[in-house]
């Protein structure tokens, strides 16, 4: 009898999905960020919070790869991005998708295309496969009666619910939203925040979201990451992030809370 020969184990898949390492970015003499450091665990949703102009979209642009840090390390999946070239990070893209504030419809194309238009690129789906997953996608997000309709004929809010259906379509291992709830009245910005936190318990994908929106922080996050002048100031879970002794930590929440009842009353 031949002795028994163990085959390796494949290696683990790291727990950080997305980690950012002493991160630094400067666009002229403006520094933007100043050695970030974060991570965001696999199927772990992380919201990135502070005032404009803080590095926050900015943050989201080095993780798809728009933009390159000038020190430190942008990790996907275990990979350092800092040195892909085009081809490695268009592969990268179809893991890792972006929800943009504008939703960044094809304007010729209706609600339904839309959707359908990452599916075009995925092997091994019939089309009849392809037209169940539109369907329920349209239903998930809430978007069935308009299927048919052109981004020109549909509300802020509507438009950010097809964009976040059609990142879904490409089935990625992450998603990024970019300012969801922003120039929606505090009615929609509701719903779009339920509609995220509903993505988010029924498909459990990375997330990493970006806001100024205390109320869909404290919805939506198992780890906060607070920048303030180009650096970290906060980061771990949020009730961390309520307690912590910061006096511009208070005065944010503070006036984010206000921002509903001023609504109310004008």
């Amino acid at each position: 009898m031949g002795a028994h020969i163990e085959q390796p184990s494949p290696p683990a898949a790291p727990a950080h999905y997305i980690e950012f390492r002493n991160v630094c970015k400067a666009f002229d003499d403006h520094v933007v960020l100043d050695n970030v450091s974060f991570f965001v665990d696999r199927g772990e949703t992380c919201v990135i919070m502070g005032r404009s102009g803080v590095g926050k979209s900015v943050a989201l642009k080095h993780i798809m790869g728009f933009l390159r840090p000038d020190s430190g390390q942008v990790v996907i999946d275990g990979q350092d991005i800092m040195d892909c070239n085009e081809r490695e990070m268009a592969k990268i893209r179809r893991r890792v998708t972006m929800v943009f504030q504008s939703g960044a419809l094809f304007d010729s194309l209706t609600v339904a295309e839309n959707i359908a238009f990452p599916m075009e690129k995925r092997d091994g789906l019939t089309f009849e496969e392809k037209e169940a997953r539109i369907a329920e996608l349209e239903e998930m997000l809430e978007v069935t009666d308009v299927a048919d309709k052109l981004p020109s004929e549909l509300s802020t809010g509507m438009k950010r619910a097809v964009a976040i259906a059609r990142a879904l379509a490409q089935d990625p291992e992450a998603i990024l939203y970019d300012e969801p709830t922003t120039m929606v009245d505090p009615l929609m910005a509701g719903h779009t925040g339920d509609l995220i936190l509903r993505l988010k318990e029924k498909f459990h994908k990375t997330s990493v979201v970006v806001t100024h929106d205390t109320h869909l922080g404290k919805k939506l996050a198992d780890r906060i990451v607070f920048l303030h002048e180009g650096r970290v100031a906060y980061f771990g879970p949020w009730a961390g992030f309520e307690s912590a002794p910061e006096p511009f930590l208070h005065n944010f929440l503070r006036q984010d809370q206000l921002i509903p009842a001023l609504d109310v009353i004008s």
